[in-house]
């Protein structure tokens, strides 16, 4: 029988798969289809300190193998989520939950990792710095390897849970990002977000979505994905949260090899919601014909 549990910088996970931030809201639509217990863990919706309507429409768009997004952080607020969603979310998942925060100023990423201090189904803080420093001219926090481990080394002094920074791709070098989170005192990377992109309407000669540009997610992102955590692997001593067009239980394998301890999926949810069920249904046969009796015997494994 294979062994398909991981460990994330001490918490236990039954099975490496987690449906990833934005794609599974704070879980309730999913239990309404399956029991998601059967996943190892999901990471909510990204949650900032105040509620936002996000992006104006259209904000979605599709692509041949792929999507568009720039739903803009869509969310009810910290408070709220707190209030409303964490009791809600004990009722349908006994296991651990990563709680994804984001933020537009240090202050704001602090605010809501103190929150969250006390939530004790939440085990892992997954800070995304991918959003815009308003304090800074607006440039993404995870673009700059000074103000990714300035946002780290202070949410860690408010909590004591793992703090997992989400990268963003948008970078030369998110090698060097991930070494400045570690240094500043990270638990573990979290890569990739989605990548920029835009689509243009042939017939109104402008952009399809109303912010002009989105997020690239979906299979056409998976093989950057996998250089980057690859990358990340080689450059960091902090385990990996893998994401970007995993789809399959193959994909999932993949994503190990190159370094990832767990694996996140996204787009692949919105176009099946029985998606990350089917993929831990088929990781213990995955496993088997790769010769393993232990999944996390994958995790690093090309680079050995």
């Amino acid at each position: 029988m294979v062994n398909l549990s991981v460990n994330l910088a001490g918490v236990e996970l039954k099975n490496p798969i987690v449906p990833a931030s934005g794609t599974f809201g704070y879980g309730r639509e999913y239990a309404e289809l399956y029991d998601i217990n059967v996943l190892g863990s999901f990471s909510w919706k990204g949650t900032t300190r105040d509620p936002r309507l996000g992006n104006p429409q259209p904000r979605i768009a599709e692509m041949p193998s792929g999507m568009l997004n720039a739903v803009g952080l869509q969310n009810p607020g910290i408070d709220a989520v707190i209030a409303n969603e964490v009791p809600n979310i004990a009722k349908i998942f006994s296991g651990p939950v990563i709680a994804n925060i984001g933020g537009f100023s240090i202050e704001e990423y602090v605010e809501n990792c103190r929150k969250l201090e006390d939530v004790e189904q939440v085990k892992i803080l997954e800070v995304n710095i991918s959003c815009p420093n308003v304090h800074a001219g607006g440039k993404n926090f995870g673009c700059d390897p000074c103000a990714a481990a300035e946002i780290t080394k202070a949410v860690k002094a408010v909590t004591s849970k793992p703090v997992f920074m989400k990268l963003t791709p948008n970078v030369t070098d998110i090698a060097e990002i991930a070494r400045a989170c570690e240094d500043a005192g990270a638990d573990g990377i979290c890569l990739i977000n989605t990548l920029l992109g835009m689509r243009i309407n042939l017939n109104t000669r402008k952009p399809i979505i109303a912010n002009r540009t989105g997020g690239v997610s979906g299979p056409a992102v998976f093989p950057v994905a996998v250089r980057m955590v690859w990358d990340v692997y080689e450059a960091v001593n902090i385990p990996i949260i893998g994401c970007g067009g995993v789809s399959t239980a193959e994909d999932a394998a993949e994503m190990m090899l190159a370094g990832a301890t767990a694996v996140e999926v996204g787009a692949a949810n919105l176009k099946d919601p029985y998606a990350c069920k089917t993929i831990v249904e088929n990781l213990p046969a995955v496993c088997e014909r790769l010769g393993v009796s232990n999944i996390a015997e994958l995790t690093g494994a090309a680079h050995r």
